[in-house]
């Protein structure tokens, strides 16, 4: 049986005359860090001190003695950034340009000094620029002529910090006659009814295609390969399927082998809150007749169809996300790489992020295409919590050259990565670009183009190829946003997918009402991140909205005037009171990011999803994030949770006064009465009613709401409120900055929560957790408690809550040490101040 040792100890970073301890996984950047050579590049203005780092080579050394029974030896690097030159004992094994790939090299009985030279990044893309010509970029940076992570070199949300080193695992492979070299396993269901009901046998089938690598000595020989599918048992792993296992068995003597096993009425996988996760193990082994087990490839998987719904109608092209024959709409956000060092990544960190978004009721995450293909432990998490997989290849803002060394690069780098990702029952689709297409028409890019390669040719051709051969069972779509072909402007929103950015850009939040894309895959409004961050990355500054630091953490064109705009059209802009600044940029992104999902939600079928930019950030910044740089929840993310629940109520703004919305998005019927108010402003209800309302599954119903129950158009005065099941939707006819709230007034109270063994404790201080009740004695809009001003480790289980009088509250804080009514009411802001 093939024997895998892990490289991880011996390694060292030269640094002029010296060498450093290395890290491997990790980079040039963590091993300095870890030296103490460079400060943070995330405190302060940290990042210009280091801009050096990547602008110089670099080498890795280490000593390589190994010995084996094995027939070869290969040196494996999961992940080269990115333009490497590897030498054995002053031999040249090879050179990679390529941060995206698997690279082998042969060391059969080859011992010495191992280096791993890295040259600059910019060297790189200069070189490669000279030989491709010019193309055009929305940044000032060459990514678009080097296959590495294109926000390394900085975006309008992350910082400039070009990396180098030994991002993923170094191995070595020690084997004989044969090794596994691909395993492509195409998972599909026969039988299943287009409404995902079954109503006869179901019938799982999965293909494995397997290509092997041979020694000199074992071509030609026989060769058995076996697969077999388990559900359950410790080899499908968590969140596995029970029942037993299916096998198959063939004999070859070529490189390449197909097995086909089929598995009766599989467990099906579905979306979080459509179904169950469940998961079956895949193994494969490949046997000799004369040395027995060779090598084996062992992976989850999961039964279910998808497809992707692009058909005409009435409306224009749709985009529909059809699960196990369920037409869903889907509930997303975009992922960015989770760090800017993305060698600092663990399983852990993985699965807290994802929680987080599956804890917002999101169900579908978009990789972008600026980032990297993930380890497959973020795929894991997403197939055990229900997260579809939206996966970018990665190209993204610019126009990208077809010529050679990209082109064959590119092609070897998205076959290792569909053959790797495919095997993950959560990755529902492949797409070639984030906003190339569009770039090409709208950006200025065809005059200086003058008709060379901008990449048109991997979108629309190179890419779906691979994917028809490589993965056909999931839909390829050329970009996003892409309207289905050069018929339609590539961001048409009533053809296929729209990114939309005329509102945060231009216009109050309120445009977002003005159409009903088919597919939003792309919208969001900034806000800064939670106030415990900003002291830990800007130490010793005194805070303001333009101050040095919070200027260089703000990395968007005229972010701070848009921020400002933004409240400005609500509310009258705080002047020298950083805090209400703060709490009402963060109000305006949850409103604003509400606002479209609402309204967008409310129209389903014709929309049928939207995914938010962004779920996270990769450092400390102001940013459209929900979860920011350390890892906090802003109040978007509770909004989130409102908005993305499979129940929702709406009041969406009309000419004529506000329309209810009643959305279901659950799989059972809504049988309810909404309670609906007319209320003035000081708590007296000047009219009400109740509203029985039944919506079917998947459904969105539009009660009419009686004339006496609307608010006088343009009043000052007037509200209307409606609830039901717990869940309330506000509509006030005019901005905060003209309504007449009363001064906020509530009573406030401290209450322990007992711990596992039932004691209160004396304090709510004394307490891992307390609840913060909150009684309003007048009208408190968007109430909001901060947590983090309680201590940097606490959390609370709420976000923005609107109360009438008499109304009580219960908010839990958690993770905060021995706190006073005075602070928490410290921690609390409203719309109307006390």
């Amino acid at each position: 049986m093939k024997d895998v040792t892990q490289l991880t100890e011996g390694w060292s970073l030269r640094h002029e005359d010296a060498l450093l301890p290395a890290r491997v996984p990790g980079c040039v950047h963590t091993d300095l860090l870890a030296a103490r050579v460079i400060p943070d590049p995330f405190i302060g203005r940290n990042e210009t001190e280091i801009a050096w780092v990547g602008r110089q080579g670099w080498c890795y050394v280490a000593e390589l003695a190994h010995g084996s029974r094995h027939e070869r030896t290969e040196l494996v690097f999961e992940g080269l950034d990115t333009a490497a030159e590897i030498a054995l004992a002053g031999e040249v094994l090879g050179r990679t340009r390529n941060m995206h790939r698997v690279h082998r090299f042969d060391v059969t009985g080859r011992t010495g000094l191992l280096e791993v030279r890295l040259d600059s990044a910019y060297a790189e893309a200069e070189r490669v620029r000279a030989l491709t010509g010019e193309r055009p970029n929305v940044y000032p940076e060459p990514f678009q002529y080097i296959r590495k992570m294109a926000c390394s070199f900085g975006w309008d949300w992350g910082p400039t910090v070009v990396t180098a080193g030994m991002w993923r695992p170094v191995r070595l492979e020690h084997w004989s006659t044969a090794r596994l070299a691909e395993v492509r396993p195409v998972v599909t269901v026969d039988g299943l009814p287009a409404d995902g009901t079954p109503a006869g046998a179901v019938t799982g089938r999965v293909e494995v295609r397997v290509r092997v690598a041979r020694t000199e000595r074992g071509t030609g020989r026989p060769l058995t390969v076996r697969a077999t599918v388990r559900s359950g048992g410790p080899e499908a792993g968590a969140g596995s399927a029970a029942g037993t296992s299916r096998a198959a068995e063939v004999s070859f003597t070529g490189d390449e082998a197909v097995l086909r096993l089929a598995v009766s009425d599989p467990e099906l996988w579905w979306p979080r809150g459509y179904g169950e996760q469940p998961l079956y193990g895949l193994e494969v082994t490949l046997a000799d007749e004369e040395e027995g087990p060779l090598d084996a490839w062992r992976r989850r998987i999961g039964f279910r169809t998808v497809v992707l719904d692009r058909s005409a109608d009435a409306h224009g092209s749709g985009c529909t996300f059809v699960i196990n024959g369920v037409r869903i709409f889907a509930r997303g956000v975009n992922w960015i790489p989770d760090d800017v060092l993305p060698s600092r990544m663990t399983p852990e960190r993985y699965r807290t992020r994802l929680t987080q978004a599956a804890d917002a009721n999101v169900d579908l995450v978009r990789v972008w295409g600026g980032g990297i293909y993930e380890d497959d432990a973020f795929y894991d998490v997403c197939d055990e919590l229900g997260l579809m997989v939206w996966q970018d290849f990665l190209f993204a803002c610019a126009a990208y050259p077809e010529e050679q060394p990209l082109r064959g690069e590119i092609e070897a780098e998205a076959r290792d990565n569909v053959v790797r990702l495919m095997p993950h029952p959560s990755l529902v689709l492949w797409n070639g670009n984030n906003e190339n297409l569009w770039g090409f028409r709208d950006w200025d890019w065809e005059k200086p183009l003058a008709g060379d390669s901008w990449g048109e040719g991997y979108y629309l051709g190179l890419l779906p190829r691979i994917v028809a051969e490589l993965d056909p069972s999931r839909p390829y779509t050329a970009g996003s946003p892409w309207s289905g072909s050069w018929e339609h402007h590539p961001n048409d929103h009533r053809h296929g997918t729209h990114h939309s950015w005329e509102v945060w850009n231009r216009q109050d939040y309120a445009a977002y009402r003005a159409n009903v894309p088919r597919f939003v895959a792309e919208f969001g409004w900034q806000a800064p991140p939670a106030l415990a961050t900003l002291r830990r990355a800007l130490p010793g500054e005194r805070l303001a909205p333009d101050s040095p630091g919070m200027l260089h953490h703000q990395k968007a064109e005229d972010g701070n005037g848009k921020l400002n705009r933004g409240i400005a059209r609500h509310f009258p802009l705080p002047e020298g009171d950083f805090d209400r600044w703060h709490y009402l940029a963060q109000v305006v992104q949850a409103r604003a990011v509400a606002a479209g999902i609402e309204h967008w939600r409310a129209h389903w079928p014709v929309c049928a999803g939207t995914v938010v930019w962004q779920l996270n950030d990769c450092w400390p910044v102001s940013s459209w994030a929900a979860i920011d740089g350390d890892g906090r929840l802003k109040p978007l993310h509770h909004e989130l949770r409102r908005v993305y629940a499979d129940r929702l109520l709406t009041l969406l703004p009309d000419e004529e006064g506000p329309v209810l919305a009643v959305d279901n998005q659950a799989g059972a019927p809504w049988h309810t009465t909404v309670g609906a108010r007319r209320m003035h402003a000081e708590g007296t209800v000047l009219a009400k009613a109740g509203i029985p309302v039944e919506v079917p599954p998947r459904s969105v119903a539009r009660p009419v709401l009686p004339a006496e129950l609307l608010p006088a158009p343009g009043s000052a005065e007037e509200f209307l409120v409606v609830d039901a099941d717990g869940l309330r939707a506000v509509h006030f006819p005019v901005t905060d900055r003209e309504f007449a709230y009363p001064p906020a007034d509530y009573g406030l109270r401290l209450e322990t929560v007992a711990g596992a063994d039932g004691d209160a404790g004396a304090r709510a201080g004394e307490a891992t957790s307390f609840d913060v009740v909150v009684t309003a004695r007048t009208l408190v809009r968007d109430l909001l408690l901060q947590p983090d001003r309680l201590g940097p480790g606490a959390t609370a289980d709420r976000g923005l809550l609107t109360l009438l009088p008499g109304e009580e509250a219960v908010i839990r804080v958690s993770g905060c040490g021995d706190v006073t009514v005075e602070q928490v009411r410290a921690a609390l802001f409203c719309v109307a101040p006390r």
